[in-house]
């Protein structure tokens, strides 16, 4: 898949909605992709500003060791972990249960990008 044309966060969100449902990728895995590895933090910027759309599970975002940093931009500190838990994520004090299992990474996976 190639990313569309145009601005940084609406290219996160395209990737973001790839993520699998019961899967969860980071936010440096979604820079990489993005061809702008040093961008992991403008990746976050990016679903912050996401909830004002429908269709961004940005709940899947976590960071890179799987822990839910970006739980407080959600209407309350424990709808990220809600969400997570809908899709079969097991979840303990905000860290990921079987991170490395659940990590969705396209580079290690296939040849999808």
């Amino acid at each position: 898949m190639s990313v569309p044309q145009g601005d940084f966060f609406e290219k996160v969100y395209q990737v973001v909605k790839r993520i699998p449902e019961g899967r969860v990728s980071t936010y440096g895995v979604i820079a990489r992709l993005l061809g702008s590895p040093q961008s992991a933090r403008v990746v976050g910027w990016a679903l912050n500003a996401s909830h004002k759309f429908s269709g961004i599970p940005a709940h899947r975002v976590v960071n890179r060791n799987g822990l839910l940093t970006g739980k407080h931009h959600f209407k309350d500190f424990d709808e990220m972990r809600r969400l997570l838990n809908n899709e079969g994520i097991q979840v303990i004090d905000d860290q990921i249960v079987d991170f490395e299992n659940l990590l969705w990474d396209p580079f290690k996976e296939s040849n999808e990008y």
